[in-house]
């Protein structure tokens, strides 16, 4: 069994929904090397999340964060915790809602995502700077 592992600092992004598989490929391009594994990519931080969805249409993109925005308000005056700002303890709460990971499978070097499927960095902040990701993949 073969296990790669590499960190990829993605520069900051506005707040919103962005394909990143591109360069979640180019930074672990060992990913060629396995006939048969798992890639599990992990975003290292609380304020921001990650998910695989359409990749072709970017109104998805739109539609994403008019939902979350209006499911996970911003100025809730029921939250607390809000040292950062109006949009830290909803970006928490989207973050939480969506997930860390992805686990995507790969088949003959490459990923065996669906036809019209990419991952997305979702970012909750107005301001939330660069993010860290772990890509660890692993086969045969």
């Amino acid at each position: 069994m073969k296990i790669f592992q590499q960190q990829l600092q993605l520069s900051q992004r506005r707040r919103g929904f962005h394909l990143i598989t591109t360069e979640v490929l180019q930074a672990l391009p060992q990913i060629a090397e396995i006939k048969t594994g798992i890639c599990q990519v992990f975003i290292q931080h609380t304020s921001a999340s990650l998910t695989i969805n359409e990749n072709a249409d970017p109104t998805v993109r739109s539609d994403f964060e008019m939902y979350f925005n209006k499911t996970v308000p911003e100025n809730d005056p029921d939250y607390i915790h809000d040292d950062e700002g109006p949009d830290d303890m909803p970006a928490h709460l989207k973050a939480a809602m969506l997930g860390s990971s992805v686990t995507i499978p790969i088949r003959n070097g490459r990923f065996a995502l669906g036809i019209w499927q990419g991952i997305y960095l979702c970012e909750h902040r107005n301001y939330g700077g660069s993010r860290s990701l772990m890509i660890t993949a692993w086969g045969e």
